[in-house]
């Protein structure tokens, strides 16, 4: 098959702190609301032991979907609880969402060979393996559950989707830290562009709020505790009073298709893939290069890959996870490659009228919301991405209240407010530990 097939994104669904749905979390995310809570009210006095107190947690209730609250019963079949961890279940919902929006189903043995699955995860179901060895240290072998090595694995999620919908294409699942969600998308998109299939559920899920996994983040020194009595604004990307990302839960998942394939159908498309980016810092396992340069080779990589310059991208939705050094190196890779370019094509070709300031760089970070929802936070930004282009909105980066008072920091940040703003292209980033990093470009107007 021709490597030139083109890659659109045709369904969506989403999971987060602000609520279950695209419709629900969006709105929210609008209107400049968090989905931040303290941890020393949920029935878990372990909590209380850890310095950092907030989490962002799925709000949950009977009301279920219509309320945007997670009621498990809504999108798996009784008894399959047991089988499956909670970031499995939050993977069937999100699956499920996209595939009802893009109006999909694969019907035909041909269609079933021709759709795949590619959902990541970043940590899976800690609590259940963490429970299993202290039950098994207690009580022994017998006390094992069979159950436990399918909650545990983590590509569950990958193969009960596949299961529901009779999927045989790529069965994949990606775990690469927080870049996770973005790295299972891109390679989603190429799995479609390559031929190997036609139609390909994306994404990511995660869902290890717990004692025991904020203890091991906590003990690195990588979580906020300034703010434990005002938990809305503990996670503040890009202001100066930042000192740790809060974590989350979640999941967000896309339907990618292939471009032809989605018009033959009449499929509505948000928007089309047409770069994406990865690359490595080599540097250090939690802390990236001062310079951005890992993030920035992975933003030029897919800006050449979509054949458009550095002036194309409209908003650049970060990584930007609250960190002092990650924020700081996300913010200098930004500006070096839209003041200076890609292999510096900028400096040569633009005069003084044409050339972009640094607070023309529209670049928001989305986790002051909802947090960091680790291998999940890729695809759940790639879809605040598509909105806001389908939407002419910018998301705000919510609890930015002074930032650095140096002259790095002189982007727009959208603060605090949703922007109107029109968008044809825009990045999406992605960074984790080990010094993994993504890039996708989208473009919205598909000619």
């Amino acid at each position: 098959m021709s490597i030139a097939r083109r890659v659109v994104i045709t369904g969506l669904g989403l999971i987060t702190p602000l609520g279950v749905g695209v419709k629900t979390t969006w709105e929210c995310l609008l209107r400049g609301q968090s989905g931040i809570v303290s941890t020393l009210n949920r029935g878990n006095d372990a909590f209380s032991t850890i310095p950092s107190k907030v989490a962002g947690f799925v709000p949950e209730g009977p009301g279920g979907y219509k309320n945007g609250e997670w009621l498990a019963s809504e999108w798996i079949e009784p008894g399959d609880d047991r089988r499956m961890g909670r970031y499995t279940q939050f993977a069937m919902s999100v699956a499920e969402q996209a595939l009802t929006d893009a109006r999909y189903v694969a019907e035909t043995e041909l269609q079933k060979e021709r759709t795949g699955i590619c959902i990541g995860t970043g940590i899976g179901n800690i609590d259940d393996t963490y429970e299993s060895v202290l039950n098994f240290d207690k009580n022994g072998y017998r006390k094992v559950s069979p159950l436990m090595v399918p909650r545990m694995l983590l590509n569950m999620a990958v193969g009960f989707v596949s299961m529901k919908y009779g999927c045989k294409g790529p069965n994949h699942s990606v775990t690469t830290a927080c870049t996770t969600g973005l790295h299972s998308i891109g390679d989603a998109a190429r799995f479609i562009k390559f031929g190997d299939a036609d139609v390909m559920v994306a994404g990511g899920s995660e869902a290890c709020i717990s004692p025991y996994s904020l203890a091991g983040f906590a003990r690195a020194k990588s979580l906020a505790t300034n703010f434990n009595d005002n938990p809305s604004t503990a996670s503040r990307p890009f202001d100066r009073d930042r000192n740790g990302f809060v974590m989350g839960e979640g999941a967000g998942a896309v339907v990618l298709e292939e471009l032809e394939h989605a018009r033959k159908r009449g499929a509505n498309i948000y928007a089309e893939v047409v770069g994406y980016g990865l690359s490595g810092d080599a540097h250090h396992i939690t802390a990236p290069l001062s310079s951005g340069d890992g993030i920035l080779l992975s933003m030029k990589s897919a800006i050449r890959q979509a054949g458009i310059m550095p002036r194309d991208v409209a908003y650049i939705n970060a990584h930007a996870t609250s960190t002092p050094q990650g924020d700081a190196a996300e913010n200098r890779a930004a500006r070096r490659l839209m003041l200076e370019g890609v292999d510096n094509d900028i400096v040569s070709e633009w005069n003084g009228s044409k050339k972009r300031h640094a607070h023309e760089i529209n670049i928001s970070s989305t986790k002051g919301a909802i947090g960091h929802l680790l291998g999940a936070a890729g695809a759940v930004e790639l879809i605040f991405t598509v909105l806001a282009m389908r939407y002419g909105k910018l998301p705000p980066t919510i609890n930015i209240e002074n930032l650095e008072s140096n002259d790095e920091f002189t982007c727009n940040y959208v603060p605090n407010e949703a922007q109107d703003h029109d968008v044809r292209y825009a990045l999406s980033n992605s960074s984790g530990f080990g010094g993994t990093n993504a890039t996708i470009c989208l473009a919205r107007d598909v000619m």
